[in-house]
């Protein structure tokens, strides 16, 4: 393969994965439009638990899959790689079906402790039982796709998996949007049923997404056994040293991964009982639960993803140039990509603060939108360390140091655990938040000090950016409250199209104001130059 069909592929794939996010990130504006926050707080009891299964059903196989196959595949020897898919496949259902009957069986302990089974009000136990086990289907199919995922991936072929991930995603969409319409406003159903069903468009999508695998499959079979028949080596690697290889690559990779959905599993656990103690009710408690830990966290989540996805692309070139004693082009580096994550996430989050109540009513509605736009308030800023813990993590694997990575998540998971009820009683929903960001802030302490210390990275250039990042972002703060505000006067909030209209003019000046002081600066220039020609200044 041309190194111009690889580097076209790495686009596409990437391109794909963005765009699933997205959606995935959309889709929960008309979904609690159906459902309320009462019925996403309901969803969210489904779907916390049964990411955590899924990451440790697969534990980061199918990245570990594309890079062990590729290793193989380049050293002429095919049949290894399909040695590994043959077995993985039967590892894969395996560890599926065992994730399945143990998300289906805890369901009802789960229930239990989310939720006070004589409390009448909110969601029911039963409730939450069913969606559990509605969700807990889908184990035994994403697994095995994510497997044939990587093998195509290592071999270099992108397309199956970006379409397979966009088909999936868009099925699992449809799906939950269409049928919890339909049960809600045509047939008068129960918003649990609803919520049930909801959760099982994981399913749903996932039979979509592995019908287009198996369709690249039948049409690339002639191409790839000709390949294993065309091979000049064979390694005959035992099948015990082979996963050694294998989970060596995987775990470092699930569990870094896995660091927002085991915060999100300590709330599942914590957060209803700790704030039901404070004398909360459980409707209102389900009210500050559904913002936190889905409404709000979607929104916080798209600067997120959006600076990540530009920094992450600079980890090859960490890799290399480790890997040949570079220095200075790894200091560069290094440089370069906190500067992205800084100069995109930090105005982005202050944006969120400054913009809470607009931003939360036009995509939510107003019926929560004290609550709603409360929450995302306090919970914006957690965005910024979100980035830079997944940018640092990606960092220390870069330099072959990601155990310092899981030692950071240990350490602040720890917190999170051990301070998250005490932190509710005292301040109510905002403990929990308070709990996350010093829990991560602790993660990143450990990160950046692994960073200095195998990279040798010295961190006084990017503070003073930082710096001069929070004055632009300050100016540009101001302008948007000034405007936020006056808006409110002239057009109070009654709908969600005065909040829509108030939240897209003062968007669009911010990003005028802060693109304009960092262009002319010269600032803008210096860190995306390289990416966006037309950010040089002239």
């Amino acid at each position: 393969m041309s190194e111009q069909q690889l580097i076209r592929g790495t686009m596409i794939l990437t391109a794909s994965i963005f765009l699933s996010k997205m959606l995935g990130l959309i889709y929960v504006f008309p979904f609690t439009a159906i459902v309320g926050h009462k019925g996403l707080a309901l969803y969210t009891y489904g779907y916390t638990p049964y990411t955590v299964l899924l990451s440790l059903a697969t534990l980061g196989v199918p990245l570990a899959v594309s890079k062990f196959v590729s290793k193989y595949n380049a050293l002429g020897d095919y049949r290894t790689g399909q040695r590994l898919l043959k077995s993985g496949l039967v590892v894969m259902s395996i560890t599926g079906f065992i994730a399945f009957l143990v998300l289906f069986f805890l369901a009802g302990p789960i229930a239990h402790q989310v939720l006070d089974p004589e409390n009448m009000e909110g969601n029911t136990v039963a409730d939450t039982i069913f969606t559990i086990r509605m969700v807990s289907v889908a184990l035994l199919v994403v697994p095995v796709m994510a497997l044939i995922r990587g093998y195509f991936q290592g071999h270099q072929s992108m397309g199956p998996t970006a379409v397979s991930q966009v088909v999936e995603q868009l099925i699992r969409i449809i799906f939950i949007l269409l049928l919890t319409y339909l049960i809600i406003n045509v047939f008068g159903g129960e918003l649990g049923i609803a919520v049930g069903f909801a959760t099982f468009g994981a399913f749903v999508g996932a039979v979509a997404g592995l019908a287009v695998l198996l369709f690249y499959w039948r049409r690339r079979w002639d191409g790839l056994q000709k390949q294993i028949d065309e091979s000049t080596v064979d390694h005959q690697i035992p099948l015990p040293k082979m996963y050694k290889e294998l989970f060596a690559y995987a775990l470092p990779i699930s569990f870094v991964g896995l660091s927002i959905p085991l915060y999100q599993t300590v709330d599942l656990i914590t957060f209803n009982p700790a704030m039901m103690a404070t004398g909360i009710s459980q409707a209102v408690t389900e009210t500050y639960y559904a913002s936190f830990t889905q409404a709000s966290h979607k929104l916080i989540l798209i600067p997120v993803a959006l600076a990540t996805a530009m920094s992450l692309t600079i980890i090859p070139t960490v890799t290399n140039a480790f890997i040949n004693d570079e220095k200075d082009r790894l200091q560069r580096t290094i440089t370069q990509t906190f500067q992205i994550i800084l100069f995109l996430t930090v105005p982005a989050a202050t944006g969120l603060m400054v913009l809470a109540e607009p931003a939360y009513g036009a995509l939510f509605g107003l019926e929560e939108v004290a609550i709603g736009s409360d929450v995302l308030r306090f919970y914006a800023p957690v965005a910024i360390a979100f980035s830079i813990f997944a940018v640092t993590s990606a960092l220390l694997q870069g330099i072959n140091k990601q155990k310092y990575a899981v030692i950071a998540l240990l350490a602040g998971l720890a917190f999170k655990v051990s301070g998250n009820s005490l932190l509710i009683s005292w301040f109510a929903a905002h403990g929990a938040i308070i709990a996350t960001g010093t829990g991560y802030l602790i993660a990143i302490a450990v990160n950046l000090w692994a960073v200095h210390k195998f990279a040798e990275y010295n961190f006084t250039f990017v503070l003073k950016r930082f710096l001069l990042i929070c004055i632009f972002t300050a100016g540009m703060a101001a302008v948007v409250a000034f405007l936020n505000y006056g808006f409110q006067q002239i057009i109070p909030v009654n709908s969600r199209w005065d909040a829509l209209l108030i939240l897209t003019v003062s968007v669009v000046a911010g990003i005028a104001v802060y693109l304009n002081i960092s262009v002319r600066s010269g600032l803008a220039g210096q860190i995306l130059g390289h990416r966006f020609d037309f950010l040089n200044k002239k």
